[in-house]
Parts: C-alpha cells; structure tokens; sequence
C-alpha cells in the first residue's frame, strides 16, 4: 500500500481545503492502493501560539489590508523566511522525525514552508526517498516563497499560474496545469446544476467571511427586493448568525440563513451569483461550479491573483458598498440575464471540477512504492486483526470477540463540537479507536429553553437533520474503510428545564434516522428501539470535576426509566458517578467530546465481537464491559512525535 503524507497549515482557506479534497480524491479511486494522512504541523509544534498566529493573520488581512500588502511584498523580495527558518527548529524536528518513522512514498505539500524544511532536512546528504510535490493554492500573483524552495513538481491552478513560475525560472518539466483541487460534489453539476438560461427568479448566495458590518446592510437589500431569494452563509460566527436570524425572521422563504455547512459545492451549483470575497479557495469553488462572483474585497498580495484570474476573462464583477452590490446584481440580471449567461460561458473556460481527481491520480502515479511499510503504525499497516486475518494467515470469520475502544457521546460543528464529522472520524480513527457514536445536541422546541437553545445556533437545527444522517452515513463508510473503526449515527436529546431534577438528557445511539425531540422521553426510548439502536442516560447525576447544568431528571425518575433505558453513563469525561454502580445499572463511560482536549477522559472498554449488533448487544446485556481513563501518552496514536502527539486536519 502506498504511503503519502500532505502537510497542510491554517493560514488561509484555501490550504486545508487543498489538502482535504486530494485526499477525499485518492481514497475515491484508491481505498485499497493508498493511505493518506494530512498533518499539520504548525498547529501539533506550536498549539497556542499558532493559533495567535492565526488569528494575527485574519485581523492584518481584514482590518488593516494595505499592512498586509507590506509584509506580504516583503516576503515576496527578500529570503528572511527561508534565512530565518532555524526559529522552526521544532517543526523540523518533529517533520524529519515522521519522515524516518512513515517511510513515506509520496510527500504533497498545500504550504510552501514544508519545502524549505525538507531542504533543511536532507542537507547532511541522505537520499530523499519520496516524491515531492507542492499543490499551489494562489493564481497569477504568487508570492515568489512558493517557488523558491526545492520540489520535484508544482501543481499549479491555471495556466497563467503556470507563466508566473515559467518566468520566474521554473523548468517546464516541474510544472504541471491539473487546476485547483475542489470537492469531489462538483463534479455532479451534470445532476444538480443550474441550466445555461436564466430560469425563474434568481437565487443569490452570499457567504460572509469579512466586512461583517455591511453584512446586515447587504442583507436588508436582498431582503426587500421584490424577486431576488438568497442564502446566506454566516459561519460560525454565533452573534451575527443570531443577529441575521433575527433580521430576517417572518420572511424565512425569501432568506435562507446558515451558520457552518459542508454544503457550499451543492449550494454553489444550485445558485445563480455568488457574493464573497476573493478568497483562493472561495474563487476555485466558484469557476469549478461556473458560478458568476460579485466580489466585495480584495486583500491585497495572494488574493489579487484570484481576483486577477476573474478579470481577464470578463468573469466577476467588482462591488464593495452595499448598494453597489445591489447595482451589480441588477446589472446581472438584466435584459433577462444577458451578463449571467456571457460570464457563466467565460467561466466555463477555465472549470476544472475534476481537478483533485487528475492530482489524485498524478499522486498515486509518482508514489511509487520503494520504502519498508513500518509496523508500528496501525493507520499504514493494518494489523492482522483488523484485517479479518488469523495469526497464520488464515482469514478469519470475524465473529471472534476482542478487546474494543469506544466511545458513544461525540459532538461535532452541527452542533457544539470543534470539529466536523470527518474530522472526528480522523482524529479518533488515527488513535485506534474500534467504535464511536456521533451524538449531537437537538432540542425540543416546545419547552422555552429549548426555543432559547436553538437560537444559540449550538444544537442541531432542524432544517440540517436530513443532512446531518447523510453525512453520518458517508463518513461510515470511509471510516471502516480506512480506519476499520464502526461509527454509528446518534443525537442527544436536551429535555431542558429550570431546574435540574426538570432536565434531562438522553442518548440515542445508532440511529437510522431522525425522531422527533418534542415527543415525551417514553416515547423517544421507544423510538430509539425501534429503529435498533441504545437509550443511554446521558451524564445523569451530579457533575463534580467542571461546571455545568445537572441534568436530574432520569436520576430522580429511575424507578419509571431504568426498565427502558439500555445503559446510564458511570462516567463522563472526568467525571465518575459512584451511585450509577451502587445501583447496578447497566452502565458504560463516555467522554462528551467537544473539543480535542476531550480525548483524555473515560472510555467504554467491550469485550465482544467488532460487529454493530454485537456491541449494542453487549452494551444491552452489560457484560465484558469495563470502563477505561484514556491518555494520548498511555494508548498512543497514529503519528506520534518524539515531543508530543501530531494534530492533524
């Protein structure tokens, strides 16, 4: 199997996006040809500081653009950078240190810093034993970093990317035109895209990522023209998602509002304008869905190439005020949408939606296999357990029982968590995990502090559920697929009152499909089996070790719920509730995981086939169930460095 690392950083959009979609690309044509791992070292070397870092970059960027300009021109006419990298003595470390232990075939880097240190890397002589690869995520107006440091080949976006690096004395043999590597979806256009005429009123998309202050004033325009319908894309910024609900309340029709969404490919095909910023990866995903731009900034440096790339082609328009992007918008749409249709067909230029599919396979194909697999890191050589293969290389039948690692109370970004889904299933998948169970909050919207709840935009929102399964149902596949780990679909269910012996909180794991939250606790038990899967009471006495609303209530009514209920949780996170084991109720510990830090806190340790309904039917039965305190430094994980665990993206 070949191994390939992408390093990737959060400096800007358009890097981890890079790096998400070419993985995305190689597991789709090659689940069983290749392992993909993407790292970030800046976040795993540097934690904190990187993340000041960041956000030092998103306020220069955003708030003072022509400082930016100064430093990024800088960057571009001087070798301080490549002079100075000796200050990332740690990151070379901890990326030579992977280097030997991965053994990797293939080395693809969306961030040009990694090629200086690779550099640095092999200056004492050693042969680099994999195929290097830079994916550049700007167009035309690249900062000359890129280009500087050593890499057999650049992927470029364009083919006026391409002239940039020719003239700046790149051989021709290096440069390879496969476009920007967007999402697999884009390639459904055919399917789910907009036809070439302008048909029925036009749907605008409007996804804010700077100049949050005229957003609300952009969005009062949309509001009351009298044709127009949107969707507006906040983020996850929670105060302007709450503010804009309240602006557009009672016309829900005409203004459909977001907060985070992994939907912007499918959204972006099935809308007629796009306004944003000249973001990288917001311009690719855009001339990949010929979706003609209003742009309402450009920063200064990287993003006036995008911008640029638009422009020459007569393919966006340039709008900063709000009734200027009106202006823009009308001009688009009229004479039934003349300019619509002569920007669409400019656009269609320059469309590459099959991009991370050609760089996926140009990787696989340089990936030639030469390096020893190493044995000690499960993600690259799976172990013969894992495999379904018996010590003496006889298949196995799959039904013999095994120590398990699970965990079944997991949030992500649909609702209070700090990642999304496919982040969840990496980042447990990497540490060796055998089961898991994705359990965002939903509310029931008849009690008042669920209404509360809800605007909060921390729980899941009705409107996403459908999606919410969906992507639970995709993430399955790949997670047995690559990691061999099960994951199951779940919700928590927040019955909240005003006390704590008023509110409960309740599990349902493996779930097919939605239920109703307003129903009663009886009857969400009762659904829940129905559909197969387990009622857990969730964190059901009181907290000790943080603070935070007890939720009594199926505590203080056992008599009436420990006949329907399939598990309590003993412990959550750092916390172990004693009477649960006084009582002898069936139990099993999870870690209410909402941010990475969570990973160290108690786990379900099974005993049992690694089969769904072998471990839903141990959990039931409540035997060869233990509970576990889970440590990084105690059970390991996929990459880990000699100073401290990798995080990845």
């Amino acid at each position: 199997m070949k191994r390939i690392l992408i390093f990737t950083a959060g400096f800007g959009e358009g890097h981890n996006t890079a790096a998400r979609n070419i993985q995305e690309a190689i597991e789709s044509i090659a689940p069983e040809e290749a392992h993909v791992e993407i790292v970030d070292l800046f976040e795993s070397c540097y934690g904190r500081f990187n993340g000041m870092l960041r956000q030092a970059y998103l306020a220069a960027i955003n708030r003072t653009p022509l400082l930016w300009k100064g430093i990024y021109s800088f960057f571009d006419r001087t070798t301080v950078l490549e002079d100075g990298i000796s200050a990332l003595a740690r990151m070379q470390r901890s990326l030579d240190w992977l280097l030997r232990e991965v053994q990797p075939d293939a080395v693809v880097c969306t961030y040009p810093i990694y090629n200086y240190l690779i550099d640095e890397i092999f200056r004492d002589g050693r042969r680099k034993n994999f195929f290097h690869i830079t994916v550049v995520t700007d167009s035309i107006t690249i900062n000359s970093f890129w280009y500087r440091g050593p890499s057999d080949v650049f992927v470029v976006p364009n083919e006026e990317t391409a002239v940039t690096l020719r003239a700046a004395g790149v051989e021709e043999s290096r440069i390879q035109v496969f476009g920007f590597p967007v999402h697999l979806d884009f390639l459904e256009a055919q399917e789910i895209g907009l036809a070439d005429e302008l048909e029925g009123d036009p749907r605008i998309l409007y996804i804010i990522n700077s100049g949050k202050k005229k957003a609300t004033k952009i969005i009062r325009l949309l509001l009351h023209h009298p044709r127009w319908c949107a969707t507006v894309v906040v983020g996850r910024d929670l105060a302007l998602l709450e503010e804009v609900r309240r602006l557009v309340k009672g016309a829900e029709e005409k203004i459909r509002v977001l907060g985070w969404t992994d939907k912007i490919p499918e959204l972006l095909l099935t809308h007629h304008v796009l306004i944003s910023k000249a973001g990288g990866a917001t311009v690719q995903e855009a001339v990949a869905a010929r979706c003609p731009m209003v742009v309402t900034q450009v920063v200064p440096g990287q993003e006036e190439g995008n911008f640029d790339l638009l422009r020459r082609r007569g393919a966006a328009l340039y709008a900063e005020k709000p009734r200027q992007i009106l202006q823009a918008l009308e001009e688009l749409f009229a004479d039934q949408g003349r300019l619509w249709k002569r920007i669409r067909s400019a656009l269609g230029g320059i469309s590459r939606p099959d991009a991370s599919i050609q760089i996926a396979r140009f990787v696989l194909e340089r990936a030639a296999i030469e390096n020893v697999a190493p044995a000690n890191l499960p993600g690259f050589s799976r172990t013969l357990r894992d495999l379904g293969v018996a010590a003496d290389g006889v298949p196995d039948s799959g039904k013999a029982a095994q120590v398990l690692l699970c965990d079944f109370h997991i949030h992500t970004t649909y609702s209070d968590g700090r990642l999304s889904v496919g982040e969840i299933v990496d980042f447990y998948g990497q540490r060796g995990f055998d089961c898991i169970c994705i359990t965002d909050h939903i509310v029931d919207r008849t009690r008042f502090l669920g209404r509360v709840c809800q605007l909060t935009g921390l729980v899941l929102s009705p409107d996403r559920v459908e999606e919410y399964f969906d992507v639970l149902r995709r993430e399955r596949e790949r997670a047995w697929r690559k990691y061999r780990m099960i994951l199951f679909a779940g919700l928590e269910f927040n019955k909240d009152g005003y006390r704590a012996k008023s509110s409960a909180h309740l599990l349902g794991v493996d779930l097919r499909g939605p239920i109703d939250p307003s129903l009663p606790l009886p009857e969400i038990i009762a659904e829940i089996r129905a559909q197969g899967g387990l009622s857990v009471a969730s964190h059901p006495h009181k907290f000790q070790s943080v603070w935070g609303p007890n939720t009594l209530y199926l505590w203080e009514n056992q008599k009436q719920f420990a006949p329907l209920l399939d598990a309590w949780e003993i412990a959550n996170r750092d916390d172990l509730f004693a009477p649960i084991g006084l009582k002898r109720l069936p139990f099993i510990a999870n870690s209410d995981f909402h941010k990475p830090k969570h990973i160290d806190s108690w786990k379900t340790v099974l005993f049992c086939e690694k089969d769904p309904e072998a471990i839903k039917e141990c959990v039931r039965i409540n035997r060869n169930v233990a509970l576990t305190l889970y440590r990084r430094h105690r059970f390991g994980s996929l990459l880990r460095c000699p100073e401290e665990e990798l995080v990845r993206v």
